[in-house]
């Protein structure tokens, strides 16, 4: 059994109610009762969100984004598949997809499941998860306008501020000033506000925001943490700073 299906016979809490609950059904019970492997060691559940939590609102999320244009064509699979593959295991990626399969073919309430998330996921874990999304639907180099819209709905939705979106979209869409962008400031900064702006949004993306989640999640904050390092370091190339 792969790490999707340790983490469901280890307890999901608040995604077994309403719309995702709701969305999942049979889904996570069938997963669940497949599981060969002794549970008992799985049984805790931590004080904040579980990573079943969090995969399980990733996938529905991914659903979503996958089906926006109205379509879901083999490449796309393919590349969450390898996506899947790269962050947690073959065995992971492969109780990934099943249950990703199976969700693609049900309605979607997207506004629902993201207020959800946002009533019920901290705000770094939720920042984590938009991350994720761009990470996903980028996959095979190319996002479409659609694939853009969904995303911004889905940040507002999830309570994510205006300004971590276009941060997070900066390290995946480089747009003009795409540096101050991800560091959430204008280019007219002083070299102090510069510097500033980076050890602030050094810590609201450090790794260890997220590391309640365990370590296949937490490899994955590793490129947020990055992007600020190297936008940092391009503006102060740019203005010669020390």
């Amino acid at each position: 059994m792969g790490m999707f299906g340790k983490w469901l016979v280890g307890g999901l809490g608040f995604v077994m109610g309403g719309p995702i609950g709701g969305l999942l059904g049979f889904l996570v019970g069938s997963v669940i009762d497949g599981a060969t492997q002794d549970s008992s060691e799985y049984t805790s559940r931590p004080a904040r969100i579980t990573q079943g939590d969090f995969s399980m609102s990733l996938l529905v999320l991914v659903a979503a984004v996958m089906k926006v244009d109205g379509k879901v064509v083999k490449s796309e699979l393919d590349y969450v598949k390898q996506f899947f593959i790269r962050q947690f295991g073959q065995e992971s990626a492969k109780e990934a997809l099943l249950m990703l399969k199976d969700i693609i073919k049900q309605d979607i309430p997207v506004r629902d499941i993201c207020i959800q998330i946002s009533r019920n996921m901290d705000y770094s874990s939720r920042l984590q998860l938009l991350h994720l999304l761009f990470n996903v639907s980028l996959a095979d180099t190319t996002i479409h306008l659609k694939e853009i819209e969904l995303l911004e709905k889905i940040s507002g939705a999830l309570g994510v501020a205006s300004n971590d979106f276009l941060s997070i979209k900066n390290m995946f869409i480089p747009e003009t000033d795409s540096s101050y962008k991800i560091l959430e400031i204008a280019p007219a900064s002083t070299n102090e506000e510069v510097k500033k702006a980076y050890r602030r949004m050094a810590m609201k993306y450090h790794p260890d925001k997220v590391s309640h989640l365990g370590d296949e999640f937490r490899k994955s904050a590793d490129e947020k943490f990055k992007s600020v390092n190297e936008a940092y370091e391009k503006i102060k190339k740019e203005r010669d700073m020390i």
